[in-house]
């Protein structure tokens, strides 16, 4: 308390003991996977392996390159977005190597029916170099002599005036080839040109050494799990507090062995480290892929016998779908692919339309065209009551995504919504109640709690969230001293105790017909 010294009117801020509680994002999906390049604009990052955010399918190709052969991860982010997903952290997984052969290019010369007169290739595998090529005035008859410029980056490393590439001491492979550490050049005219008609030689510019495309390495489970103290892999999300979907969409691209076949056993590595890494996390669902080319009796078969999953933290689609394959991609008009990158972008949909707690199912998938198998309602009986949400054509109603269901055996958390609905409120408590930290555990604080939690949870069940035709059926908040006895108040805790009712999806909508007869009097 201040000390009042002098008579006067003095005005105090008190600061309330409500706080309001935001909603925590539901919605952020991180994609780990292959893209055609990355950002190099971060020095603590060079090769890109870093999560870093996107927050739009034209950010993504300005940071990660469009669509590209051999790369699932872009058209998957492209269905997210296309579908109404906002927010997505890119997670480029390595699996090339650098080729080992040097760097080329070929320059042009000034005039064109002359084409490609001089060839030009690094000492060094893959470097990373830029020539400048500058014609220099001159009043002599014949060509004008030009000068090769070497940059590493912006700077200048090395630098040739005066060359030609007719005979004599300036030609430019005689001055280049002795005195270069960086490069060597072969002049490709033949010895007989005429040059003399000539009033440039090469065409000015600045002309990029093309680096040789570079091999493809093995990508193991290990790497696409990674590790959170590099930052890399799904491991490195760790980073990415916001994250609550992972989906790996180039899981088949690693998978695929040199015959065709796909890897089951690197398949559920990859799965089962993504399903440990959001259970850890706590706030996150993984979206995982079924293996491709399987009928419903073998998805079965591999569920109930090798993917063997037990979590709330899953969620299991089949089959895949057949989505618009852009120009030079594989040749194909159409491309099947994995449905993970669509499936977020409807959870992102149904969360921003609807609510978290609205079952993400009976929607359609936006840019879906077609699907691998047509499941019929007898074969989803099969596989829906262990966890394998299908994907199945209704005529003019469209593709629908139809189950909503995770991999969990409790059937406390058998359906996504409660899960997702649950990871929320834990996530905005968490975050939202910080400032009782360090305040005194006293009577004033737990009224505090209580009114803050009553109010956001009070807002949940009016807009949907909670069941219960009163606040006393959709929840109840706890903190008085039957929870925080003196000898936990001694240890420095603070008890609060939440109850919620989560609405349930009406997955069987079953009506009872009978037949009503009049009854004479």
């Amino acid at each position: 308390m201040p000390t009042y010294a002098a008579p006067g009117v003095y005005v105090e801020e008190v600061a309330s003991t409500q706080k309001v509680l935001a909603a925590a994002p539901t919605a952020v999906t991180a994609f780990v996977g292959f893209t055609e390049r990355f950002p190099t604009d971060d020095p603590g990052d060079p090769e890109g392996l870093a999560p870093r955010l996107v927050t739009s399918w034209s950010q993504f190709e300005a940071s990660y390159g469009g669509f590209t052969p051999g790369a699932v991860l872009p058209l998957s982010v492209y269905g997210y977005f296309a579908n109404g997903g906002a927010l997505a952290y890119i997670v480029r997984v390595p699996n090339t190597a650098p080729s080992g052969e040097p760097s080329r290019r070929e320059l042009p010369a000034a005039d064109r029916a002359l084409g490609l007169p001089l060839a030009v290739e690094s000492l060094e595998p893959d470097a990373d170099l830029t020539l400048r090529v500058t014609t220099q005035d001159t009043d002599e008859d014949g060509p004008s002599p030009f000068t090769l410029d070497v940059l590493q980056g912006l700077e200048v490393v090395e630098s040739f005036p005066d060359l030609t590439l007719g005979s004599g001491k300036r030609n430019v492979a005689t001055v280049v080839n002795d005195t270069s550490t960086k490069i060597k050049v072969e002049v490709l005219l033949e010895s007989k040109t005429d040059l003399s008609g000539q009033l440039e030689l090469l065409k000015p510019g600045l002309y990029p050494l093309e680096k040789a495309a570079p091999s493809a390495v093995p990508v193991t489970g290990r790497r696409f799990a990674g590790s959170e103290s590099s930052r890399q892999g799904i491991n490195g999300l760790a980073v990415a507090d916001d994250v609550t979907i992972v989906v790996v969409p180039d899981l088949i691209t690693a998978a695929t062995k040199d015959d065709g076949t796909v890897d089951l056993n690197l398949w559920k590595a990859v799965q089962t480290a993504l399903i440990s890494h959001c259970e850890q996390n706590g706030n996150r669902m993984a979206v995982l892929d079924a293996p491709p080319g399987m009928t419903p009796q073998q998805i079965r078969d591999w569920r109930s016998d090798v993917a063997m999953y037990d979590s709330p933290y899953a969620a299991l689609y089949y089959p895949w779908i057949k989505v618009e394959n852009p120009i030079g991609v594989n040749g194909d008009a159409e491309v099947f692919i994995p449905p993970s990158g669509h499936i977020a972008g409807v959870w992102a949909r149904t969360d921003e339309t609807r609510g978290v707690w609205k079952a993400p199912a009976n929607d359609t998938i936006r840019g879906c065209l077609d699907v691998a198998y047509g499941v019929t309602q007898n074969e989803q009986a099969v596989l829906n009551p262990i966890g394998i949400n299908c994907i199945r054509p209704f005529g003019t109603r469209g593709i629908r995504i139809w189950g909503a269901r995770t991999l969990a055996s409790d059937s406390d958390w058998r359906y996504i919504n409660v899960r997702r609905l649950f990871n929320m409120v834990e996530k905005t408590i968490a975050d939202g109640t910080q400032w009782a930290v360090f305040e005194p555990n006293d009577v004033s604080l737990w009224e505090g709690i209580k009114r803050t939690l009553n109010a956001f949870l009070r807002g949940l069940w009016s807009a949907g969230a909670l069941f219960g035709q009163s606040v006393d059926q959709a929840f109840y908040v706890k903190c008085d001293a039957e929870n925080n006895p003196p000898e936990s108040i001694d240890q420095g805790l603070l008890i609060v105790e939440v109850g919620i009712a989560p609405v349930k999806p009406a997955e069987f909508v079953v009506f009872r017909i009978a037949q009503h007869k009049q009854v004479a009097n």
